[in-house]
């Protein structure tokens, strides 16, 4: 069961595994609410209309079977209202990781099994291989300029034993000239680049229109705390914002901490959001159990970051500590850190 978003990299996926001798059978997850094809068609990414016609045409050439499957309800519990909810609290969400692990995987994955599938596909750019010790693990794929290893991190050893990413072994050029040489529909349709069901940005109207609330105006104060201005509502701004703050300083500024509890926005010196070290919980662990002791991984930080070495530590059985080699920007409360043990994601959590 191929995942086809109507891009060119699902639809290469579904070309490769039928040449490897798979019977494939293409899908595409409706999961954005619709009223009508225009309104669908406005969310964009993999949500939009056009993603599922895409998708459809694409299957009519491979001569694969085609459905469209609805998972409208677990996206958005899983998804829509996970991302709300962080950005009330004052976190910055990676709302592409839950969609990956809850909606893409868990639920696609169990719905596929149920009717006869032994794998589901993606055309995600990353590997997965199975060690010498038994367990599934992610491996970075062929290009580091596409690599998604990092919005991957938190799938389980069930569900990396389901799934074949073909993509990850080739470079974006290489499936591109795939896609040309099949004459796919799809070969020149640029990638999609923002969260699907905000393609204009614009996160605090979101939230409101979608959360039916009202985000409160309040202080931006300075680290000592002296109040020093007023801010739009907290889901304005993330850690490490430099630029929207609309606050005159005579010199750069950035976004040092969200503070919820008392609507505070905290500003600061650039040189204020760099640190050491980190902890985070809501663990995955993928290439490796969870560290007995000390160990050294590569950590990325987010998912455009380069990545730092550091050395991490489980403590209460639930948390890791992570304190880097060299001082990182922008630790950021509800974005993922993901370690690296060469190649291959060991695991991953969320920063607190």
């Amino acid at each position: 069961m191929v995942g086809m978003s109507g891009g060119v990299d699902s639809s290469v996926a579904a070309w490769l595994l039928k040449e490897q001798g798979y019977e494939v059978i293409g899908v595409t997850m409706q999961i954005w609410p619709e009223k009508t094809p225009e309104d669908v068609e406005e969310n964009g990414g993999c949500c939009g209309f056009s993603a599922v016609e895409d998708a459809r045409r694409v299957a009519q050439q491979l001569s694969i079977p085609h459905y469209v499957m609805n998972f409208r309800q677990e996206f958005q519990e899983k998804v829509i209202d996970y991302f709300m909810d962080e950005y009330l609290h004052g976190r910055t969400p990676n709302p592409c990781i839950a969609c990956n692990r809850y909606v893409k995987w868990e639920a696609l994955l169990e719905r596929s099994l149920s009717i006869g599938a032994d794998y589901i596909a993606t055309g995600h750019y990353a590997q997965i291989e199975q060690l010498p010790s038994g367990r599934y693990a992610l491996k970075k794929s062929a290009t580091a300029a596409k690599d998604q290893t990092y919005a991957l991190y938190n799938l389980t050893q069930k569900q990396l034993s389901h799934t074949l990413m073909p993509v990850g072994a080739y470079t974006k050029e290489e499936i591109r000239t795939f896609a040309k040489q099949l004459g796919l529909l799809v070969a020149k349709k640029p990638d999609s680049q923002e969260i699907c069901f905000v393609p204009d940005k614009d996160y605090a109207r979101f939230i409101e229109e979608h959360a039916k609330v009202k985000i409160p105006e309040g202080n931006f104060v300075w680290t000592d705390g002296s109040v020093i201005g007023r801010h739009k509502g907290i889901t304005h701004y993330t850690i490490g914002q430099r630029k929207g703050l609309g606050l005159s300083m005579g010199r750069p500024v950035v976004v040092t901490e969200i503070r919820p509890e008392t609507n505070e926005v905290v500003i600061g010196e650039t040189t204020d959001v760099f640190c050491r070290t980190l902890y985070a919980d809501r663990l995955n662990w993928m290439a490796t159990e969870a560290p007995t002791g000390e160990q050294r991984f590569l950590a990325k930080i987010r998912y455009n970051h380069g990545g730092a070495l550091c050395s991490v530590r489980m403590f209460d059985g639930k948390r890791v500590e992570c304190t880097f080699d060299e001082p990182v920007r922008a630790v950021t409360p509800g974005q993922a850190v993901v370690f690296y043990h060469g190649e291959y994601v060991a695991g991953g959590g969320t920063i607190l």
